[in-house]
Parts: C-alpha cells; structure tokens; sequence
C-alpha cells in the first residue's frame, strides 16, 4: 500500500507542480552559473547508494559536506538559495527517487555518503532497513536543529510506530511547518 501511494502521490505531484518547478529552474539559472539541479550520492535502502537530485541552492564552489558543517554557509547560498531552502522547493526533485523507488514520502531522510557517523548509528539501530523519504518524523520534530542522536532517536520511534496514519499525520504536519518555514538552518 506504502509504494502504491507513494508512486500515485508523486506522479499527481509532478504534474500539479510541473509549472512551480519550471518557474523554480528558471530562476535558479537566471540567478547563478552552473546546473539547475544538484545530484549528490545518499545512503538509501538497505545502505545502498543512489543519486538525489535537489535544486541547486549553493553556489559551484561550496565543498562537499553536510551544511552544518560548513563555518559559514550563507556565504554559499545562490541569491534565491535561502529561499528554496526556507520554502523547502529544493526537495521537489526528488519526486524523481520517489517514482523510481529509491525513497518514500516519508522515512528517514537519506545521509550523504560521507556520513558515516550517522549511517552507522542508525545501522545499530536496524533502521536501514527503511526507505529514505522526502520527510520523515525527524523532519516534524526538529529538522535541521536535531542532533545525529536525536534524529536517530526519532528514526527509530518511526520504524517502530510506522503505519499508513502515521504518514499521513507526518505528511500533513510537514505542510504545515514548511508553510511557516520552521526548523531551517540555512
């Protein structure tokens, strides 16, 4: 039932929000060089790496790490960056992951593949065995303000409590916090 939505959900997505990510495409190459979309390698399913698509919300020159750990991040951000990032339009892309499988509207949020402290946290704690999602009950109880402990604390009680209600209450309340812009760092 999980896939089922999931592939129904994102195919009605990407066809209701086709105008909104053209706008956003458009803007991101009127306002930087280099590519509209960012792809990164993140730790999905079972550990095994795939491709994620964000749009494109920092400039060429950024290193390859998790934001947090940059010094300065802002000084990274393209000049409509802040805002992807605040109306989280930068997820969009990864209806794309969401159709082929790879992740879930809800679930863990992938790690990068250079994470490995947090990939092996949540290994210990069997959560591998989810598919990452586009929000996940970490992202309603903290998002980027939570610590690897935290988040993986919250991954569990998912994996521990996951239902088809929970996902639509963790769905519903991502709405609500993307709405007000809430637990966004940078």
């Amino acid at each position: 039932m999980k896939r089922a939505f999931d592939l129904c959900a994102a195919s009605l997505a990407c066809l209701l929000l086709a105008p909104l990510m053209a706008l956003v495409a458009l803007l991101i190459k009127l306002t930087s060089r280099g590519p509209v979309l960012y792809w990164s390698d993140r730790v999905g399913k079972d550990n095994k790496l795939f491709r994620m698509p964000k749009f494109r919300t920092m400039r060429l020159d950024v290193p390859e790490v998790a934001t947090h750990l940059l010094a300065t991040p802002d000084r990274y951000l393209t000049p409509i960056g802040h805002l992807l990032r605040v109306t989280s339009f930068d997820e969009l892309p990864q209806l794309y992951n969401i159709i082929q499988g790879e992740m879930s509207f809800v679930g863990p949020r992938p790690a990068l593949h250079n994470q490995d402290d947090l990939v092996a946290l949540r290994t210990s704690k069997g959560i591998q065995v989810l598919a990452p999602g586009l929000t996940g009950w970490a992202q309603i109880n903290g998002r980027d303000a939570l610590s690897i402990p935290d988040k993986v604390r919250h991954d569990e009680y998912y994996l521990e409590h996951r239902s088809f209600w929970l996902d639509v209450k963790i769905i519903f309340l991502t709405a609500t916090q993307v709405l007000r812009g809430a637990g966004v760092e940078h």
